[in-house]
């Protein structure tokens, strides 16, 4: 069964996700934080990782950067809500720092899917 991380420090995004990708046939895993994504990460090696990019704890970015460095080709899926801060666009640079997809939020949960199921063929 192909394993999912998503790392939200909202409990309503993590449990949408969770219940979207759960109906899709994936195993879900939880993280709060960065912190706890990466440690995740390392003990689970899940095929497809799911980051916010405004955690508390550690940031996106940093998460992003620290699995890859763990695992180059390791699959990741970026989101935020608040995209967008003093025109510096994170979405934008989570892709150079190496996520392969980005969504803003609220985002369509079947694009969403397509999205996950291209990066884990």
């Amino acid at each position: 069964m192909t394993k999912v991380l998503v790392i939200d420090d909202n409990a309503a995004v993590r449990n949408t996700l969770r219940a979207i990708l759960q109906s899709a046939g994936y195993e879900v895993m939880l993280a709060a934080d960065g912190l706890a994504g990466c440690a995740a990460f390392h003990r689970e090696r899940p095929d497809l990782i799911v980051t916010d990019i405004m955690l508390p704890e550690q940031e996106g970015i940093t998460t992003i950067r620290k699995i890859l460095r763990e695992q180059p080709d390791a699959k990741i899926i970026a989101i935020s809500g608040g995209a967008r801060f003093n025109n510096v666009d994170f979405l934008q640079i989570a892709r150079k720092f190496g996520a392969h997809e980005v969504f803003q939020k609220p985002f369509d949960p079947k694009e969403f899917l397509e999205t996950a199921k291209k990066l884990v063929v």
